[in-house]
């Protein structure tokens, strides 16, 4: 009996202690759930809530006329979730029965593989339950407008899984033109207008609260809801021109690959306003081929002879000789303090004017003309360097350009030679942003305007400031000696080294070349490396635009001279901007010859020219069919025929000289969308004659 109830006793001992340890367990879960539960549930929601940064859009840089340069645009990564509920109800029939249909939808967007390719992975990351099956990375915003539309997918995203992680990209949309002047915002290495307005471009970022879903995914607690808002970025507007911009680059781009050149930048500024119309850095990076990989505009480097002006300014502005003063060239090659002074071309020459000596760009004269005026107080003459501004950076709003490189007298490596050097452009380094604004502020009359390239800051639609030319106080020289230099730049383009580009040209052109041999690196001189450059402005009567153009060629390049290389992408860029621009804005009349022996072709409408023939009773022979509704009249002075023009459904006709309104019905008509360049008749066109077209084929005209 004492044994059968020690043990009884043990049993009960042990049920007590158990029914006690329920009741405590039971409570502590009463107490945690009742009383600590708030805490507990906000702990717990705070392991899986966070606040993340909302990243702001950044604003849009704009040309002058209005079109996007640099902008976001939406880029999606496309993710599914195969883990939710809907997709696995009834047995997974929202699945099977689209699964076909969102396979052939696919295949036929994105046509990097079959439908029965798309149908299968799909199916095996289904049945395995995957929670982040990755669809397609960096899609575009018009795809992903498409992809919403799908069989599944337009079921939402939480019955379908699809997940759209959305960030916003920096997207250039003329691709990479004018890529070192507006930059590119894609990572930290901003450059060219993204870098310089950063701040102004970059707006603020924002905070909201997210919850962690299956697959890593985050939502928003509350959509819509946010800490901080994001505030977008402000909107610029440049000076750029697209068209002016395209031309720039297509005339450098031309000359470098015709002379195999190693770099090169070429600009236009608008005359009155210091406005930068357009950049073109080219680099080589393979045969054949050029990039913007440098902003060579602000890179400080030899300038040659074009430095040569700022020697003839200073001369005339002190007043010890006129453009008709005597130098004795030497006949091309002149010893001075143990070096020799050599003309591009040894020329025989000796007793010649200031002019003459600038006009063939000698740096005989120069040298001499410089040591005649201010050898005994070269002070005098960087007082006149500081007065054109070539002793500090030019202001133009951008970041990383190069100051200028000058030795000056009080400077241990000044010598004797280092005036007679520096008065033909060595010795000394600029930028050639610094070079075109010095040839500007001469083409305006003595005022020197600070370049820069944003016009305003916008906001909404809404503009927050207005950047207004910007013209430096002092003229950099009197109306006396501006009056000379004008004569002495048009006649470098007359009688001077510039007289062969300039022949014929409907419109006058100041300018100056340049061909200065350039170091490179610790081989200095010895690999001939030339530069070429030619700096102007035009019309030289009434100056709208100057241009800037220096290419650096390759080692003993043949053709190195700057009235050979550099003058004709000057030439080319003045050409349109004069036929396109300029042309039909001044006041000045159209120059004819007395005699009329102009050769003419223009497309017109048979019945038009039957009715302007009646009207003014004008007789012409007409050989073509009865009833062709086009005719092409051609013809020299008082003689014109007119002939069949033939207009096919499939073909492209010949349009050249039918004027504007007329070869634009024509071309819509057949479908083709039309861009064009210029005014007046056309003269061009991008799909010759007798070529196969199609409805939405783009066809280029260009314009007399």
């Amino acid at each position: 009996m004492d044994v059968k109830r020690d043990i009884l006793w043990r049993v009960y001992l042990s049920y007590i202690l158990v029914v006690a340890v329920c009741i405590l367990i039971l409570g502590k879960a009463f107490y945690i759930q009742q009383v600590q539960g708030n805490y507990w549930r906000g702990l717990s929601d705070s392991l899986h809530q966070r606040i993340v940064e909302i990243p702001a859009a950044r604003g849009t840089i704009y040309s002058e006329d209005g079109q996007m340069l640099s902008t976001n645009v939406p880029e999606f990564d496309i993710t599914i979730d195969f883990r939710v509920e809907p997709l696995h109800e009834k047995n997974g029939k929202a699945f099977r029965e689209n699964i076909d249909s969102l396979s052939i939808c696919l295949s036929d967007l994105f046509k990097d593989q079959s439908a029965e390719k798309y149908k299968s992975s799909l199916t095996k990351a289904y049945e395995s339950n995957e929670g982040n099956y990755e669809l397609k990375k960096k899609l575009k915003y018009r795809q992903y407008l498409q992809l919403v539309k799908f069989p599944l997918f337009k079921l939402g995203r939480y019955k379908s899984g699809m997940i759209a992680l959305e960030r916003s990209v920096r997207l250039n949309p003329y691709e990479n033109i004018g890529y070192r002047t507006i930059g590119l915002a894609r990572d930290e290495n901003k450059v060219g207008l993204e870098k310089s307005y950063d701040t102004v471009l970059s707006g603020r970022n924002g905070r909201q609260l997210v919850r962690a879903i299956a697959g890593g995914v985050t939502v928003p607690v509350q959509e819509g809801e946010f800490e901080i808002a994001p505030e977008t970025g402000k909107d610029i507007v440049s000076t750029i021109d697209v068209f002016i911009q395209e031309v720039t680059e297509d005339a450098l781009k031309k000359m470098m690959i015709k002379n195999d050149a190693t770099s090169g930048v070429a600009m236009v500024m608008e005359v009155k306003t210091g406005k930068i119309k357009s950049i073109a850095n080219l680099g080589k990076i393979g045969e054949g081929q050029y990039a913007e990989n440098l902003n060579y505009a602000l890179r400080a480097t030899e300038p040659g002879s074009t430095f040569k002006l700022v020697t003839l300014l200073s001369a005339l502005e002190d007043g010890k000789i006129t453009l008709n003063s005597k130098l004795n060239l030497e006949g091309g090659v002149w010893s001075y303090a143990g070096r020799t002074v050599k003309d591009a071309e040894v020329h025989g020459k000796h007793e010649a004017t200031v002019l003459e000596a600038f006009e063939e760009s000698s740096n005989v004269g120069m040298a001499k003309l410089a040591l005649g005026s201010f050898n005994e107080h070269p002070q005098n003459y960087f007082k006149y360097l500081s007065r054109l501004r070539l002793d500090s950076i030019s202001g133009i709003d951008l970041m990383g350009e190069g100051r200028p490189q000058v030795t000056r007298p009080e400077s241990k490596f000044w010598a004797n030679t280092t005036l007679p050097w520096m008065a033909f452009g060595y010795g000394i380094a600029v930028a050639p942003i610094q070079t075109l604004t010095l040839y500007n502020s001469i083409a305006n009359n003595g005022i020197m305007m600070r370049p820069y390239l944003v016009n305003s800051i916008h906001e909404e639609g809404r503009v927050l400031k207005n950047k207004l030319p910007h013209a430096y106080s002092q003229p950099v020289c009197s109306p006396s000696t501006i009056k000379a230099l004008h004569t002495a730049l048009e006649g470098v383009c007359t009688n001077g080294t510039g007289k062969k580009l300039f022949a014929g040209s409907l419109y006058k052109v100041a300018g100056k070349t340049g061909t200065a041999l350039v170091a490179n690196g610790t081989k200095a001189y010895s690999e001939s490396i030339f530069q070429s450059s030619f700096v102007g402005y035009f019309p030289a009567e009434n100056p709208q635009y100057t241009i800037a153009v220096i290419i650096i060629n390759h080692p003993h390049a043949a053709n190195h001279f700057g009235a050979s290389v550099a003058g004709p992408v000057f030439k080319d860029i003045a050409d349109r901007l004069y036929s396109t621009y300029i042309n039909n804005k001044l006041d000045t009349p159209p120059v004819f010859a007395i005699k009329d022996s102009t050769v003419f072709n223009y497309a017109v409408s048979k019945m038009s020219l039957q009715t302007i023939a009646k009207q003014l009773q004008i007789p012409y022979q007409d050989s073509s069919a009865i009833n062709t509704e086009w005719i092409q009249l051609k013809g020299a002075g008082k003689n014109a025929q007119a002939t069949i023009q033939i207009i096919s459904d499939s073909t492209m006709p010949n349009i050249a000289g039918m004027k504007l309104q007329d070869a634009l019905w024509l071309c819509e008509q057949k479908g083709l969308l039309v861009k064009c360049i210029g005014r007046g008749k056309v003269v061009k066109q991008s799909i010759n004659q007798g070529q196969y077209i199609q409805k939405g084929q783009l066809i280029q005209l260009e314009l007399n």
